[in-house]
This record gives structure tokens, sequence and C-alpha cells, in this order.
């Protein structure tokens, strides 16, 4: 009956609309002030700061000060993890966008986008599926990084060996991806990717949500690395 009580308890925490959508803004993997998150739900800010001690409390938040200011982010990639293994219940959603700027921000997010701190979307399972297909990701296996993957990470990407084994995380973990229903690459190995590809600049954020764009140098990129293709398979 402890645990019981404990799932309801956490389940409570996003069985309200205004606490779901703060959450899942914070998908993109920023730390947000109270007052943006306030008008992002369209509430006042008395009942935002309501809902984020809760959430905090909970332990699905963490916050940190800054002079006056108030920054609240998800606690870690499994309050992620979490909210994604949600979205992923849910299905497609029924609803379609409505009006020029809500179908295109729609389709930039199935296009790609940040999960937490690894890449999704169209763009996020194309690369997973260019490992696997150089033997870089083991996909029937248990979505393991095989020994050429983890080379591939820290000869070709530059990635230090100990920042993918100095970590409680897993190196390599399947995420299902809720536009594309299939998976991408979690972890680790996927944080650090996202990074690679952000710092390299082959992939660049769309305005201050999730959203990201290949660049020319990233579409050059993933042919050169991966031999991928990115405008046959809609990724540009």
């Amino acid at each position: 009956m402890t645990m019981a009580r404990d799932v309801a308890q956490l389940a409570g925490l996003l069985a309200d609309t205004t606490r779901a959508a703060f959450c899942l803004a914070m998908l993109d993997g920023r730390a947000w002030t109270a007052t943006e998150l306030a008008t992002h739900a369209g509430v006042a800010a008395s009942t935002a700061s309501e809902h984020l001690n809760r959430l905090v409390a909970g332990g699905l938040l963490v916050e940190r000060r800054q002079g006056r200011h108030r920054y609240v982010q998800l606690a870690n990639s499994q309050a992620a993890d979490l909210l994604e293994a949600f979205i992923g219940h849910l299905g497609p959603s029924r609803e379609q966008p409505r009006g020029l700027r809500a179908v295109g921000a729609s389709a930039a997010l199935a296009r790609g986008r940040t999960c937490y701190d690894h890449l999704a979307g169209r763009i996020g399972v194309a690369i997973a599926d260019g490992m696997t297909a150089a033997g870089l990701l083991d996909q029937a296996g248990g979505f393991a990084m095989t020994e050429a993957g983890v080379d591939w990470l820290t000869g070709t990407l530059g990635i230090p060996a100990a920042d993918l084994t100095g970590t409680r995380r897993p190196l390599a973990r399947a995420c299902l991806d809720w536009t594309e229903r299939r998976s991408h690459l979690a972890g680790a190995a996927g944080a650090h990717l996202l990074r690679s590809f952000l710092d390299n600049g082959w992939i660049k954020r769309i305005g201050t949500g999730r959203a990201v764009r290949l660049t020319d140098p990233g579409a050059e990129a993933l042919r050169d690395l991966l031999a991928i293709d990115a405008t046959a398979q809609g990724l540009t």
C-alpha cells in the first residue's frame, strides 16, 4: 500500500492541466522562471507559484535562485523520461493544429526537436537508424552502443570517454519517439551526441522552444558520418 500511495501521489502531480503544461514546457531542457511559466500557461503568478511548489516538493522539478529570480527545471533525465512515456502512451493527437503558425510549429517539432537532453523527431530517429546501419548501435540486442560505436563517439566526434562512463546513466537507451512511433537514442550517448551537434553548428534551435533544424553543414555531416541523405529523408 505504501508503493500504491507513492504512485498515486506522483501521478497526482501531473493530474492538473497547468502543472502538466509547466512540465511539458521544460522538456526543452532549459531552466524557466516562474513568470515565464505563468505566461506560458496563462495563469496568475500566484497560481504558478503554488503549482511549482508542489512540483518541486514532489521531486519532478528542482529550483535555484539567482538574485530575485526563481528558476525551475526538470529534476533529472528520469523526470523527462516519465513525461515522454506519458506522451508516448497517449499516441498521436487527434486534434489537428489550426492556423499557419500552429501547423508550421507542429511540422517543425515532428522534423526535429530536443527530448530533454537528446535529439528526437525524424532527425533523431534517422540518426539512430544510421548508427545502426553503420554498426555503431545495436537495436536488436537491447539498444546498446557497440565497441565501434563507442570508438566513433570518442574518436570521430571527440567526446571524452570519461564523460560517457563516469555517470550512473546508461550509455544508450531507447526512447520511443511520440511522433515517429519508433525509438531514438537517449542515455549518456544521446545527450553528448546532441551537445556535439549543437557545438558544431550542425543543428540550430528554432526560437525558444524544443524544435531544432538541421543546418547545411549538419546535412553534410550526416552524409559523411552516417551516409544519411537528409533531403531524401525529409530532415531539412
